[in-house]
């Protein structure tokens, strides 16, 4: 694997699919980490996340879209008003966020977690 700057960014933007997920990945919480036995997890739709860094540093809410193309995520309380009156969700980098309640309904994403093989 190559140092270079411009390298690394071409094997971002030319990744495929199944490991784009990786690069989503958000922090657990304590409780979480303590729970689960991992620092991280890759985010999905229906995650309840905390925001660490930014404008919006504290806010809670669900993942609403998991954008695997642009490597953001949509929020629930991650908003702006337009002038209009309309508000539009801001996509934030999963590097800004906490798990704070991990969707632990696919048996598959437990499975992996928990590392029960």
């Amino acid at each position: 694997m190559s140092k270079q700057p411009r390298k690394q960014r071409k094997a971002l933007y030319n990744a495929p699919a199944h490991a784009r997920g990786k690069h989503l990945s958000a922090t657990l919480s304590k409780d979480l980490r303590a729970d689960i036995g991992t620092r991280a997890l890759p985010l999905r739709t229906g995650d309840k996340v905390r925001v660490l860094r930014g404008d919006f540093k504290g806010h809670e809410g669900k993942v609403l879209e998991v954008d695997y193309n642009n490597y953001k995520v949509t929020v629930e309380e991650v908003t702006l008003a337009k002038a209009d009156g309309t508000s539009v969700f801001i996509p934030v980098d999963p590097s800004n966020l906490m798990i704070i309640k991990a969707e632990l309904d696919d048996k598959r994403r437990v499975k992996n977690v928990k590392g029960d093989n």
